[in-house]
């Protein structure tokens, strides 16, 4: 045990795909021994996309003679809970993040990256299969995994924002045939990183400040194990720390590690602009939201989605948050990362395997 923690913790300090040197401070909660902090590591360089024109379309599959594929996909993702939907927006960054949007996530194996610490909490994939098994039954060898977790977020996004976050998705991407864990440690972005390593790592996948705040809002659903911000709820003194009366909840309810909490504590069933009110009044779990409000630029476009929309005499909302468009932009462009065409990938028969056979 004691060789696979220390094995884990020096990929762990590699997080982050950009070319620098850093020291990452991790703390036990999070699954892993903290590093030497006299020793920082190599962060690798960023690596270009594979494909960085990605020949997409929104209603791709109506040429593909299959134009009743999101409709499927749509309804399978109605049947889920709540905590699937949420899951189902995190299974598409995940999936995005690491090897680009390609569905990698989803194959099962040893030392896939559904096997890597991070991805352990990962929920939805019960959803990706009831869709694509329907998608077979339709047609068949047509529809791609990661098109249906393009398309299931995007879904599981409109459902818990109330109908406020809806967009197209260009479609058209191929299943790839890579899923190693060890990327995982190398592409997502933890959630105890300062400002710099998250802008870095969003970078690193295109994606600017004003995407890496948009997407971080989808921690306005969800839950979070105790242990992924144990070391928030000591008493600190510094500009990230957490409201002592959140913290002194969670204190109470955090009795392990394992235990799970909502993310957003006042709204925790609606992917909604209140996220960025509790980063406003430092109520947040993770650093990485925390730190926020660390610049005037972040801040300024924190402050901007946390604005409520006036409502004339009290019923009539005038004027719209633009966070939920942001969110919607930065989700379409993030599906654009490292996409694979048919010369790379395939359409897999079942999401969890690549094929036996090419169709």
């Amino acid at each position: 045990m004691a060789p696979k923690l220390a094995v884990l913790a020096v990929l762990a300090s590699l997080l982050g795909a950009v070319s620098c040197e850093l020291t990452i401070s991790l703390y036990a909660g999070y699954g892993f021994p903290p590093p030497n902090p006299n020793q920082p590591f190599k962060l690798p360089p960023a690596s270009p996309p594979k494909n960085p024109r990605p020949d997409l379309k929104v209603g791709y599959y109506a040429a593909k003679k299959c134009p009743q594929a999101e409709e499927i996909v749509k309804r399978a993702v109605e049947k889920a809970t709540p905590g699937e939907k949420a899951g189902l927006i995190r299974l598409f960054f995940h999936d995005c993040f690491v090897e680009g949007c390609d569905a990698s996530v989803l194959l099962a194996g040893p030392e896939t990256e559904r096997t890597a610490f991070p991805n352990l909490s990962l929920r939805g994939f019960n959803i990706i299969e009831d869709a694509k098994a329907a998608l077979e039954e339709e047609c068949k060898g047509v529809v791609s995994c990661a098109d249906i977790v393009a398309f299931a977020g995007r879904d599981a996004s409109c459902s818990l924002s109330d109908g406020k976050i809806n967009y197209d998705v260009p479609a058209g991407r191929y299943d790839g045939k890579v899923s190693r864990a060890n990327d995982t440690f190398l592409n997502l972005p933890p959630p105890f990183g300062d400002l710099k390593l998250i802008t870095d790592m969003f970078a690193a996948k295109g994606l600017d400040q004003t995407d890496m705040l948009a997407l971080s809002g989808g921690h306005s659903i969800g839950r979070s194990a105790c242990g992924s911000f144990a070391n928030r709820l000591q008493p600190d003194n510094s500009s990230t720390a957490m409201n002592r009366k959140l913290a002194d909840q969670l204190n109470t309810t955090c009795t392990a590690d394992s235990v799970n909490v909502p993310q957003d504590y006042k709204t925790p069933y609606a992917l909604d602009h209140q996220y960025f009110k509790n980063v406003q009044e430092h109520n947040v779990l993770f650093t990485s939201d925390a730190v926020l409000l660390e610049s005037p630029e972040t801040k300024v476009l924190v402050d901007s989605f946390a604005r409520d929309p006036f409502f004339l005499s009290g019923i009539l909302p005038i004027g719209r948050n633009p966070w939920y468009d942001a969110f919607a932009k930065a989700m379409v462009k993030m599906g654009n990362w490292e996409v694979k065409n048919s010369t790379v990938g395939e359409i897999r028969e079942f999401c969890g395997k690549v094929n036996e056979k090419t169709y």
